[in-house]
């Protein structure tokens, strides 16, 4: 088994009194004399090395403390990883903690690719694990160049936790601390003083190291469909390299900003706000995207309590969205889902074009767009498609509101439901009527099951299947109804909800309800509109 270690700097890899940053070539040689021992002592097997060739420009030091990692630099490490990819089994990355949440997601996105509609198109195979500390891995004493390891700290745990999660086969990007390793677009620093420091608030852990490893295989990405998308295959690597290389070329040319609600002035009569001012201060220095950490389920002060519209803020935020500004509505609370229509005080904010990003983090909300936009130009997306991209789960990001996947959001239970990304319509499993497509503001179902499932048998279970076949279950798990669709030798499939239901001319909707094939890139069953 080989893994790579990649050290862009941070607590973990400093030493002397006031800390400083070691240059990569010194932590590695430090590692390999104190380190790899131990390594080897619980895996012999294992051959460890230290990609000193990934640098960082802006330092002397070639490595950064992550308070001054840039975008330009989630690219220096996703092209350190697509260049050794073919030779390591997992890869290891060390990191600062102080903006490792949002390289997590970074990394994430930058070491996949996808079509318009959210496919994988070059998908991750291998473990890429990133972890840091709260203290120093080695201690130098006053006037000696000796390096020795650190009593008590946090990171030589780290270190050997996250080697034995590169080599775990786990085909995702993941944040190790304190003996949990989370999903790196999920995970947030909630501690700044303990070792205790991330957790992921809505999105459980992966794996848990205590006195033995334990993998949480169910709450992993399945990775690959096929070897025709898999980074394993030379095409496909190579294709991932050139989109990172525009992706390098491209990120400067999209800044993003997060703006908290918090209490400030503003005037109703004149429309004036400080947070306005802001807004337009921003968009005038080029922003390309805002992300608002609103308040609780997404509220955020408009300028005007009575009449949103007539506020600063209002005004300030819809000259941007014409402007072009990709506009997203967060929270800054650290657990839950936006749903900013529960409150009269959020519920404009679509008016101004702002985005859902159900229970994704603000720093994985920043990550996300910027690349987004980066890549835009040449997959030939239109700003429309970014934003559904954007909407939509692609790595596990955030929860998955428009679709169902065979291999890892299979089941829509009674009383759920998944919906179009603008809220036009919404799939609803009816505890007492089985799967109803509904518009937003319509009792009558577009769509259900062609013969109306017993009472006795209800309520049900609406399952995408892996071979293909989309079916509905009734409570003693019969299969009531399906699309037959399935295949013997498998068809990982979705449910998908695209488009837009306009009740008022349903002629000019684009709504949509399809099975796709996924493996074979084949819509199999369309659902809706109905032929």
């Amino acid at each position: 088994m080989k893994i790579a270690v990649i050290n862009t700097g941070g607590t973990i890899s400093c030493v002397g009194n006031p800390l400083a940053p070691m240059t990569a070539q010194r932590f590695a040689q430090a590692s390999q004399q104190l380190i790899d021992p131990i390594l080897r002592q619980q895996f012999p097997d294992l051959q460890v090395d230290y990609l000193t060739s990934v640098t960082f420009p802006e330092s002397s030091t070639q490595t950064l403390d992550s308070t001054n990692l840039q975008p330009s630099d989630w690219c220096i490490m996703a092209k350190g990883i697509l260049d050794n990819y073919a030779r390591y089994d997992g890869f290891v990355v060390l990191h600062g903690t102080d903006s490792m949440d949002f390289s997590g997601t970074a990394l994430s996105l930058l070491l996949n690719s996808f079509d318009s509609r959210g496919v994988g198109t070059a998908v991750l195979s291998k473990p890429v694990i990133i972890t840091g500390s709260q203290m120093p891995l080695y201690y130098e004493a006053n006037g000696s160049t000796d390096l020795s390891l650190n009593f008590n700290t946090d990171a030589f745990q780290n270190v050997c936790g996250a080697v034995a999660l590169a080599q775990s086969g786990i085909p995702e990007v993941g944040v190790y601390f304190q003996n949990h390793l989370y999903r790196g677009n999920r995970a947030v620093k909630t501690n700044a003083s303990e070792f205790d420091a991330f957790h992921s608030p809505n999105y459980p852990a992966l794996a848990e190291y205590g006195v033995e490893l334990s993998l949480f295989n169910a709450q992993w990405l399945p990775g690959p469909v096929h070897v025709s998308v898999s980074l394993d295959n030379a095409e496909v690597l190579a294709a991932q390299q050139a989109t990172l290389a525009v992706t390098t070329s491209a990120i400067d040319s999209f800044p993003v900003m997060q703006l908290n609600a918090f209490p400030a002035r503003y005037s109703q009569s004149p429309a004036t706000s400080f947070m306005a001012d802001l807004i337009k201060a921003v968009v005038a220095a080029g922003a390309s995207g805002i992300i608002l950490e609103s308040y609780g389920e997404g509220n955020f002060p408009s300028g005007n309590p009575d009449n949103p519209q007539q506020g600063a803020i209002y005004q300030a935020l819809a000259m941007a969205n014409e402007q072009g500004v990709n506009i997203v509505d967060c929270t800054q609370v650290i657990a839950g889902t936006v749903n900013n229509s529960a409150y009269a005080a959020g519920a404009w904010l679509p008016q101004v074009g702002a985005l859902a990003p159900a229970d994704m983090t603000p720093m994985a909300a920043l990550a996300k767009l910027m690349i987004l936009m980066a890549q835009a130009k040449a997959n030939g997306w239109s700003r429309d498609q970014v934003q559904s991209l954007f909407q939509t789960n692609l790595v596990g990001e955030m929860h998955s509101v428009n679709q169902l996947d065979s291999r890892s959001n299979t089941t829509l239970l009674p009383g759920q439901a998944i919906s179009a990304l603008d809220g036009s319509a919404r799939l609803l499993n009816d505890p007492q009527r089985g799967p109803l497509l509904l518009g937003a503001s319509t009792t009558t179902p577009l769509w259900q099951l062609p013969s109306a499932p017993a009472s006795s048998a209800l309520p049900g279970r609406l399952v995408m299947q892996d071979d293909g076949n989309l079916v509905f279950y009734g409570r003693d798990n019969q299969a009531l109804w399906a699309t037959n669709t399935g295949e013997a030798d498998g068809a990982s499939s979705r449910l998908l909800i695209s488009g837009r239901y306009n009740a008022g001319s349903p002629s000019a909707s684009t709504l949509k309800l399809q099975v796709l094939n996924y493996s074979a890139d084949t819509i199999t069953a369309t659902l809706y509109p109905t032929a």
